[in-house]
């Protein structure tokens, strides 16, 4: 992405045309689900200003909108285009935005809305996985000198030959932290309907704990491994141009969790820090794979050129010339991987393709992993203590990984949450 990359640590600088320093907030569509609770919102936005602040909004789509959406398009047509899709998911911020800034005029704070191309969003050419690639805010700065607050619909930017794209489901995150990052705001905080992060999703475990603070990778991990407050890319930008990023309630006081730097929370660094899961997962296993050089890129370069993210990626070893090879991916790509895959295993000789939905993966996440090998073993006994078989594992240097049925994944969670003590 094209903005400017600055050294970890160093203090957040102000664009010269402007005199105030610059705080990005982000309001998820459950804080804005509802006039009432916009205007809740424009509320805190105003406090904001008044404590001396220079504010760009982000806003993501009301409520369930984009549900309501998706639902439309499923009545007109049977797979309607990625492209018209975007186009028409594009909207539910196209609402909120204008009604956000209506709230704030209406409360006597200057205000404008701009979608993502008029805010200078650029991407590339994927649509609904759209990647931002370049960022121009000369337009959102030139509305904040004027005195007035910027907000700005997420999730969408604009491709080549001005074609609207979105940049996937929780990809109003993303945008907020490109901004905060391109204006070299002070930080960003992101409002949704929890307090912050914890140690566990309080659905789950009763007595999870609200963590003050996380650091980049454990946090990325935990997003990636299915903890939904926050979008993968928008921590992958945020460590990558060193902002903070505060998740906070929009309904309730207090400070939330900061995700910043190791550096500046080494004091919880010996420790596992959180669990995670992701219920919508299915597997696919090639079986009878010649084993030779170049098959896994013959089986996982059409899924990357499909999009599909592919993890938790096993092989057997080998046994008179062949291999079994099994992988996770997520439900709503299994079917498009399914057939991708089928199509490969006839052209390198493989046996068959083996599809299972109704699995989970539950992970331990935390950057004490790397230094504590007791962690994998009190994982896996504490799941054999509780009848739950594990199918698969991964790990990486902050996370291990357990592939378990979808039905256990609640008892699972529970079990190592008590289990690690958090």
């Amino acid at each position: 992405m094209a903005l400017e990359r600055r050294s970890r640590g160093a203090t957040p600088r102000v664009p010269e045309s402007l005199t105030r320093p610059i705080l990005v907030q982000k309001f998820g569509g459950t804080s804005l689900s509802t006039p009432a609770r916009i205007k809740r919102a424009a509320k805190r936005v105003a406090a904001s200003r008044r404590a001396g602040y220079d504010i760009v909004v982000v806003v993501s789509a009301m409520g369930d909108s984009t549900d309501h959406l998706l639902s439309l398009a499923s009545q007109v047509a049977k797979e309607p285009t990625a492209r018209e899709l975007d186009l028409l998911l594009s909207t539910g911020e196209g609402v909120s935005a204008p009604l956000m800034s209506m709230a704030l005029n209406e409360l006597g704070v200057p205000a404008v809305s701009l979608l993502g191309f008029q805010a200078g969003i650029q991407t590339d050419q994927r649509h609904a996985k759209a990647r931002i690639v370049g960022l121009t805010p000369g337009r959102i700065e030139r509305e904040l000198a004027s005195g007035r607050v910027v907000v700005v619909a997420g999730f969408q930017g604009m491709g080549d030959e001005m074609e609207v794209t979105t940049l996937g489901r929780g990809g109003s995150d993303t945008t907020a932290v490109a901004l905060a990052a391109a204006l070299k705001a002070q930080a960003c905080e992101i409002f949704t309907d929890v307090r912050g992060i914890y140690t566990a999703d309080p659905r789950f475990v009763s007595n999870a704990r609200l963590l003050p603070h996380i650091a980049y990778p454990e946090m990325l991990e935990l997003a990636s491994s299915g903890a939904r407050v926050m979008h993968p890319r928008a921590v992958e930008i945020a460590e990558a141009y060193s902002m903070e990023l505060h998740v906070r309630s929009s309904f309730h006081a207090g400070p939330g969790t900061i995700i910043s730097s190791e550096a500046a929370i080494m004091e919880e660094r010996n420790r596992v820090r959180g669990i995670a899961h992701e219920e919508h997962v299915a597997r696919l296993s090639v079986v009878g794979v010649p084993d030779r050089p170049g098959i896994a890129a013959a089986v996982f370069a059409p899924l990357a050129e499909a999009d599909i993210a592919a993890d938790v990626i096993v092989q057997t070893a080998s046994h008179e010339g062949v291999t079994d090879m099994s992988f996770t991916v997520s439900s709503a790509d299994g079917r498009q991987a399914e057939r991708i895959v089928q199509g490969v295993a006839k052209e390198i000789g493989a046996r068959t393709v083996l599809a299972q939905n109704g699995i989970a993966k539950v992970s331990v996440i935390g950057s004490g992993i790397r230094g504590q090998p007791g962690v994998a073993a009190t994982m896996f006994r504490t799941l054999a203590d509780h009848g739950i078989n594990i199918e698969m594992i991964s790990t990486s240097e902050v996370r291990i990984t357990c592939i378990i049925d979808a039905k256990r994944v609640k008892d699972a969670v529970a079990a190592l949450h008590e289990a690690f003590k958090l």
